[in-house]
């Protein structure tokens, strides 16, 4: 043997690498964990694309109809899928300081105001419940849970609403549906599952419990307030029930009652029956635009919120 021979390192054979090993009893993986096959993507594509028109086919019909002059409604026999002569004139005079006008302004100031005191009251009471050593922790969260399924009704509520003098008033608006429930038990939820060690650290230090609310709590909790502050403004911009039983005056109804005026009892309020009956522009087409504005703010507002769902929601709901 040489010394080359003597100095070369022995040839080792590859280890062979060991099969995964497999689930006892021969036990396969449930279905939602398999890779889909061709068959299920195209199932998946299909229905994704059903869902979609179902939601923006209406949309599309809606906006299309509102576009379109008399000549075009009559040819289609009512709502338009296929445009063919595109005009803003229902926009235009809709927008042009008359009763729509003043009915959105009257709805955005609705919104504007009752999102923030139903989120600060929602805030300030959840926060509350959620410090455990807190006055009548349990008696308040027991009374906040029962009117989750049980109400005083329509009439008693009314009686209240009248006896205290906000009938007419757009208080009636906001006050009577201040606080969800539901909102302040997420809101709650989201607290607890805050790092106690966060807030004890801020009570060593001497803070007290509005400086925790303002310079910890709060920060962390960007996301679920985010998301309740949406449901409440949803919930301000689409009400119209409190409008049709305490506002009398037409002057002072939101948008939304303007809407149910058109498309349900095909009614004009005032300032727009005469615009309507000598054919400045179609009833059918004015409907639609009042639908398409109603529908512009949400639409708007969602997309800049919608990312902080998942976080914001599931987390709350974790912990009760």
């Amino acid at each position: 043997m040489t010394v080359t021979e003597r100095t070369r390192a022995p040839h080792t054979p590859p280890t062979p690498t060991a099969p995964p090993p497999r689930r006892r009893g021969g036990e396969k993986r449930p279905v939602w964990e398999e890779e889909p096959g061709k068959v299920g993507q195209g199932l998946k594509g299909v229905t994704l694309t059903g869902v979609c028109l179902m939601i923006l086919g209406p949309l599309w019909v809606v906006i299309v109809t509102s576009l379109s002059d008399q000549r075009t409604i009559t040819d289609a026999g009512g709502l338009v899928i296929v445009p063919k002569t595109i005009t803003f004139r229902a926009y235009t005079e809709l927008l042009s300081g008359g009763t729509v006008t003043r009915a959105t302004l009257v709805s955005l100031a609705l919104t504007a105001v009752g999102t923030v005191i139903s989120t600060v009251v929602s805030v300030l009471c959840a926060y509350g419940l959620s410090r455990s050593g807190s006055f009548l922790h349990r008696p308040i969260l027991m009374v906040l849970l029962i009117t989750m399924f049980f109400n005083a009704g329509l009439i008693p509520t009314y009686l209240l609403v009248t006896g205290v003098g906000l009938e007419g008033s757009y208080w009636s608006m906001i006050l009577p549906g201040a606080v969800s429930a539901f909102n302040v038990l997420v809101l709650r939820a989201f607290f607890q599952n805050i790092a106690p060690e966060l807030i004890d650290s801020a009570r060593i230090d001497g803070a007290g419990e509005w400086r925790i609310l303002l310079r910890i709590v709060l920060p962390l909790s960007k996301a679920v307030i985010a998301v309740v502050s949406l449901f409440y403004a949803v919930g301000y911009w689409s009400q119209w029930f409190n409008a049709m039983l305490y506002l009398n005056d037409q002057d002072k109804w939101p948008l939304q009652m303007i809407l149910r005026q058109l498309v349900i009892k095909q009614q004009a309020p005032q300032g727009m029956s005469q615009m309507i009956s000598t054919q400045q522009i179609p009833g059918l087409a004015v409907q639609m635009a009042v639908m398409v504005l109603a529908l512009i703010p949400v639409a708007v507002l969602y997309p800049f919120v919608q990312k902080h769902f998942t976080k914001g929601m599931l987390t709350g709901a974790v912990k009760g």
